[in-house]
């Protein structure tokens, strides 16, 4: 599809992705280094392993519902930008200003840069370096993550399968493993903390699901890419409910075989539980130690290839309808990409890598988030009644009592958040409030276009 010529859904991105590879991006976005390090916050937060494993089992759930309510608007209207596209046809364009903002400026730079320097440390573990070596080493890979999305999406889709192959089959493997060679038994009550009674244990739930969904995050991100899925009324919401379904079964499996090894107690006070899992096999030791490197390694190059296709997609489709400079819109004649916002969100990355604030506005990321998750899903409500003509190819399962438990989820999600950590709450909204702030400027910059249908006209670069 050359520059400026649209598809039946406005789109000008060439759709080049089938339901495999379309469900291996969503892989990729979701399993990055949540599941090496989330199950010491939830065990933390609750003790008991049956309670761990429930409240993994209960993001799922979660995610398995978000996934199939923003299916819906993903197959009705298969745009790049997802969360950015469906707020602007919900709740118009500010508050879908203010989530570009926020991804922008925190959520996408943040991820990008916490992976880096992640696989910079655990390549250290085969080539050990200082500070300065693992920077090095972490600006190399966002360099070399930012050129492959920008090449094209047939390489970096390609790329992200393998690598997403090589970690969901290496998680299979590190639980097998660790069932094989632990000798142990499920800790159900070793060295569990009591867990308090009554009241107590609902926040202590929203706590550790807070840990939890931070690993699912990613469970809707198909929609980032609607716009380059072919067939997108069917593959769409295959490819979004196959992800989060196979990402919940290693989820639960993984889990399952660390508890089978540690002792609740131990697994809330192990920042590497995969490493401390390995390390109790009996023969294997450092190469164990060796291959959950790799395995780590792996899976953030991979988290980190699948991002940086993903989040410039925002950016992109933020230009095409004027609510970002029109030069981000541009794509790449020869590589097909859009080009221009990929390398401002490499570039936006690099300086977070370069002033060492991303680990602090990483924590912020999921709260940043999860505001415009029940935005979106909120919105099927609103265009089933403000436009009951659009056509619909896929309709949210469960609707509307899916919905509204996602919503409630959601909502109850941010409230403990925000009580258990009003300075980082209060920060990260604020970030938002700036969006909403900054878009009356810049509309007023742009003479008042931009909105839910403007485009940015069609140039090409890059």
């Amino acid at each position: 599809m050359s520059d400026g010529e649209r598809d039946q859904w406005g789109e000008r991105l060439e759709r080049r992705f089938g339901v495999g590879t379309a469900t291996s991006i969503i892989i990729g976005l979701t399993i990055g280094a949540g599941i090496f390090a989330s199950p010491a916050a939830a065990a933390g937060a609750l003790g008991a392993p049956h309670l761990i494993l429930l409240a993994w089992a209960l993001g799922g759930a979660i995610s398995i519902a978000g996934a199939l309510s923003i299916a819906e608007l993903a197959a009705a209207m298969p745009r790049s930008g997802g969360w950015f596209t469906y707020l602007v046809e919900g709740w118009g364009p500010a508050p879908a200003f203010a989530y570009g903002w926020v991804e922008l400026f925190v959520i996408a730079p943040a991820t990008l840069s916490a992976g880096a320097v992640l696989f910079a440390q655990y390549a250290g573990w085969f080539v050990p370096m200082g500070h300065g070596g693992e920077t090095a080493v972490a600006a190399a890979v966002l360099l070399a993550v930012t050129i492959i999305a920008w090449v094209g999406t047939g390489v970096a889709g390609t790329i992200v399968a393998i690598a997403t192959t090589a970690k969901y089959v290496g998680l299979i493997a590190l639980a097998l493993l660790i069932f094989a060679l632990g000798g142990g038994q499920l800790h159900l009550s070793a060295g569990a903390a009591p867990v308090p009674a009554g009241v107590h244990l609902v926040p202590a739930m929203l706590t550790a699901l807070f840990a939890v969904m931070f690993t699912y995050d990613g469970w809707g991100d198909g929609a980032r890419i609607a716009g380059e899925i072919r067939d997108p009324a069917r593959n769409v919401p295959r490819a979004m409910l196959l992800a989060v379904t196979l990402v919940t079964a290693i989820y639960l499996a993984v889990n399952a075989a660390y508890l089978f090894v540690l002792p609740s107690d131990a697994l809330a006070k192990s920042p590497l539980v995969a490493a401390d899992a390995v390390s109790r096999l009996p023969g294997i030791g450092r190469i164990a130690a060796g291959l959950v490197s790799a395995l780590v390694a792996v899976s953030v190059f991979g988290v980190m290839l699948a991002c940086a296709v993903a989040y410039p997609r925002t950016q992109f489709a933020m230009a095409d309808r004027g609510l970002f400079p029109r030069i981000a819109a541009r794509i790449s004649p020869r590589f097909g990409t859009p080009s221009v916002a990929i390398w401002i969100v490499g570039g936006m990355s690099l300086l977070f890598l370069v002033g060492g604030t991303f680990q602090r506005l990483a924590n912020r990321m999921l709260l940043g988030l999860w505001p415009f998750y029940v935005l979106c899903v909120l919105a099927i409500f609103v265009l089933r009644r403000r436009r009951p003509d659009l056509p619909r190819p896929y309709r949210a399962w469960g609707y509307p009592a899916v919905q509204v438990l996602f919503v409630l989820a959601g909502v109850a999600l941010m409230v403990n958040a925000s009580i258990d950590d009003p300075v980082n709450a209060g920060v990260t909204f604020g970030l938002a409030g700036v969006g909403m702030v900054v878009y009356p400027v810049w509309r007023r910059m742009q003479g008042g276009r931009g909105g839910p249908g403007g485009q940015a006209g069609p140039e090409a670069g890059g």
